[in-house]
């Protein structure tokens, strides 16, 4: 168990956001497996309050770059708090997102406030939906795939485009691939185990 536990550890330190992605497809079967392991995340009341919508259409890829560009266009020009932009600093981010059309596969993960029918009640969405994209970001990287969460904001634009129901607000946009040749990744620095753990023995 303790050998486990390691390994699955130092196997989850390697992953990176990449931002840079090579145009080789992904086997649509590899993406759906990594989204039936997010679909097993526990949710309050068991009622599974997400949608993922698997987009690898190109037109639709650009139309969804091109209406989240247009949100972050406003971010970074002047609705974005100086301080955070100072923080993304160090990062390199700015308005241009091509690797919204870039990657082979974009998930659109929803979030439902409540079922189809409105007096379909749903709990904790929110910590229910962040826990199934924890779950799939982990799957991603154990099939070998590089990803990225990205969530333009407001994200309005992309309810739009994937034509989704009113019930459901999008949550993330995380694109899928693999890392093209020579990308580079901000070097980051994490956390000390002892500034994050508290035991109380």
């Amino acid at each position: 168990m303790l050998e486990r536990a390691q390994r699955f550890s130092a196997e989850i330190k390697r992953r990176r956001s990449v931002r840079h992605f090579s145009g080789e497809s992904v086997r649509r079967e590899v993406l759906v497996h990594c989204i039936e392991a997010a679909a097993t995340a526990p949710s309050g009341a068991n009622k599974q309050p997400w949608t993922f919508v698997l987009v690898t259409d190109p037109a639709l890829k650009r139309r969804i770059r091109e209406a989240a560009e247009k949100e972050e266009r406003t971010f970074y020009g002047g609705r974005a708090p100086q301080r955070w932009l100072d923080d993304l600093a160090s990062i390199g981010t700015d308005a241009d997102k091509p690797f919204l059309e870039t990657a082979p596969a974009l998930i659109a993960v929803f979030a439902q406030k409540h079922g189809g029918e409105a007096d379909e009640r749903h709990y904790f969405v929110s910590e229910s939906v962040g826990i199934a994209v924890g779950f799939l970001l982990v799957a991603l990287h154990h099939a070998g795939l590089a990803a990225l969460t990205h969530t333009p904001s407001p994200m309005g634009f992309l309810g739009q485009v994937l034509e989704r129901p009113p019930h459901e607000r999008a949550y993330v946009l995380i694109p899928v691939g693999y890392p093209a040749d020579g990308c580079r990744v901000p070097d980051l620095e994490r956390k000390p185990l002892s500034a994050v753990l508290v035991t109380r023995d």
